[in-house]
């Protein structure tokens, strides 16, 4: 009897992100989603100036795409930095607007999308703060509005600017002795918890899992404390205290990652010590008595210290410092005008032009959906390329449906009145729920955005819109399978070099003798942090219909390989502190020469060079350092040529 076969995960990666609904509802978010597009909106509609509204609206609507669950410190930038983005994209598109360039405008706006994508590679605030300025530069310049430019880019800020202040914290009083709830507190509570299951996880199949998510706790810890911070802030008692916490977290996890690479379990007691501290970091409450584990082997000897720098911080003394962990200024700057950069910025600005055109081409005045759709559709952070442009067509068509279900049952002879505010409002509380997939999110946005254009006189805006989300569906599409314009191949071999040369620079401080300890914690949590961003890069590309993504989760084996080095780095680090005597430089150097090699081929898509690497008895100074070159014989077997 034959048996059915697996449909192909291009087809059913929509489906499986349906799970990402489960979860609790952000109640706060949801409420000022509803206080927040809806209240602007009417008010414009009110005084007898619906454009005013709409423009609001649409200030405050990107506002709350861009208001994910974090911190009270974080949330200017990640709202007000895409917010100024986007208020100069609608300036610029405005004045384009008035030039009369007819089809030129086309041109005009891919040069907008080629600055817009170069922006989007930097990092996820910035590509949040691209894909505003090209969607509001294509609104701008499309949307017939009876306002000068400046005006409507203040109008888009007023909106966004409502957002933040609903989203500001209000002082409150609390007992004596209890910690003020807040997001930074429960992200550092988050990697201690993170910490416990992973000792408890030692010793089983399930360690490198644990591992992993122990990662992904530290990455939005690092970033509810030290990223997306206003210029010249200074951070308060409390933060500087949370800071400390983490610091000693990160001392923890560099020696549970050796007791990771013993494989020994880890006894009951000992593995609870983290829970007591994520419990002391949620109450403000002292944690009690900390076990400690015997001091005989490298990995307990270090999680024994851990606990003693813990007990000594958590009392109030300040720990070492470690400093921040991300991209500075200049490889930011490296990222917009690098390969990443320049191949996005090529695709974004050929899916706008092209999509332009074909608008321009269409019966109607409102040709700006199907260039705003495809600018938003382009974006490669929101899921493999099939799956967007299918969540996309789907969530458009349930969008328009209810919209025109709404409109039909709700329209009052031709005057708009308030319903579309009602609708509005209504969806706009919803957008805290619907960013957690594609399709939902489509759904909900567009009868928002319908809402809006209705508003702003396009009474007509229904089934056309379908028609132009299909089309930008088929442009984006065609332009992934085009080469040189930052596909998912693009995507994969850039991560995955980052992540090679951070996993070089952390076993070279390693090996550095003298090197400063503190150094060497931040080089570690660049390197996970960049396999992690590789490992989402080898998933997300390995889900892509094969024209767009063949043969890429061949690399899912080499990153779980580099994983692996820098576990065994990290206990090689821990040994070497303990006494062990340091390799030979020459080692050193032949491995680091290894980890360049290996990191240029896969940027450049040659294999690695045969380069020749110490047996193992050659490292028996520090008999973790063996693993490491297994770990780079075992990626040049694995390495797709």
């Amino acid at each position: 009897m034959r048996t059915l076969s697996a449909p192909p995960d291009w087809l059913t990666h929509p489906l499986r992100g349906m799970r990402a609904l489960r979860g609790p509802v952000p109640w706060a978010a949801v409420v000022r989603g509803a206080l927040g597009v809806g209240p602007v909106v009417a008010a414009g509609v009110v005084s007898g100036h619906p454009p005013f509204g709409v423009v609001a609206g649409l200030g405050a609507m990107f506002a709350h795409l861009n208001d994910r669950p974090g911190t009270r410190a974080t949330r200017p930038v990640r709202i007000g930095l895409p917010a100024l983005a986007g208020a100069a994209g609608l300036l610029a598109g405005a004045w384009l607007g008035t030039l009369g360039l007819g089809a030129w405008i086309a041109l005009a706006l891919a040069a907008v999308g080629l600055v817009s994508g170069a922006i989007s590679a930097i990092g996820p605030v910035s590509s949040s703060a691209g894909v505003q300025l090209m969607v509001t530069a294509v609104v701008g310049a499309g949307m017939p509005l009876p306002m000068p430019p400046p005006v409507r880019a203040g109008l888009l800020l007023v909106g966004a600017a409502w957002v933040i202040a609903m989203a500001a914290p209000l002082p409150r009083a609390l007992p004596a002795g209890r910690a003020v709830p807040s997001g930074e507190r429960a992200a550092v509570a988050a990697v201690y918890d993170a910490l416990a299951d992973l000792m408890a996880a030692v010793g089983t199949d399930g360690g490198q899992a644990a591992r992993r998510r122990l990662t992904a706790a530290y990455d939005a810890a690092y970033e509810a404390l030290y990223a997306h911070r206003l210029p010249r802030h200074r951070p308060d008692e409390e933060e500087r205290r949370l800071r400390d916490r983490l610091a000693v977290a990160g001392a923890l996890s560099e020696a549970v990652l050796t007791l990771l690479w013993e494989g020994e379990p880890v006894p009951g007691r000992i593995a609870r010590t983290p829970a007591q501290l994520a419990r002391s970091v949620r109450t403000g409450l002292p944690p009690g008595r900390l076990p400690a584990p015997v001091p005989d082997t490298a990995g307990n000897i270090g999680v024994h210290r851990a606990v003693l720098l813990a007990a000594r911080v958590f009392d109030g003394e300040p720990a070492p410092a470690v400093g921040a962990v991300g991209p500075g200024h200049r490889q930011r700057l490296r990222r917009a005008l690098g390969p990443a950069g320049r191949e996005y910025a090529a695709r974004v600005a050929l899916c706008v032009g092209v999509s332009t055109v074909l608008a321009r081409q269409l019966p109607g005045a409102h040709w700006y959906w199907l260039p705003a759709t495809a600018a938003f559709l382009v974006k490669p952070d929101m899921g493999p390329l099939v799956s967007r442009a299918l969540s996309r067509a789907l969530g458009t068509a349930v969008g328009v449906a209810v919209f025109g279900a709404l409109a039909t049952l709700l329209a009052d002879g031709g005057a708009p009145g308030l319903w579309p505010v009602a609708v509005a409002a209504v969806c706009a509380a919803l957008i805290p729920v619907s960013v957690r997939h594609f399709a939902l999110q489509t759904a909900v946005l567009t009868p928002l955005l319908l809402s809006l254009v209705y508003l702003g006189g396009d009474t007509d805006p229904g089934f056309t819109r379908l028609t132009d989300t299909l089309l930008a569906c088929g442009v984006v599409l065609a332009a992934g399978a085009l080469p040189g314009l930052g596909g998912p191949r693009a995507q994969v071999s850039v991560r995955l070099s980052l992540a090679v040369r951070a996993t070089r620079d952390h076993l070279d401080q390693v090996l550095t003798a003298g090197s400063p300890h503190a150094t060497r914690l931040r080089l570690r949590r660049e390197a996970y942090r960049a396999l992690a961003d590789a490992r989402r890069a080898v998933e997300v590309a390995s889900a892509e219909h094969p024209p767009f993504g063949r043969d890429l989760a061949a690399w899912a084996p080499v990153v779980f390989a580099l994983e692996e080095i820098v576990d065994a780095a990290t206990a090689c680090g821990v040994r070497l502190d303990q006494g062990a005597p340091h390799p030979d430089p020459a080692l050193a150097a032949r491995l680091r020469a290894a980890l360049s090699d290996l990191a240029e081929a896969v940027a450049t898509g040659r294999p690695p060079t045969d380069l020749v690497l110490p047996a193992g008895a050659a490292v028996g100074d520090c008999a973790t350092l063996a693993d490491v070159t297994a770990g780079l014989r075992r990626i040049r077997e694995l390495a797709p040529g």
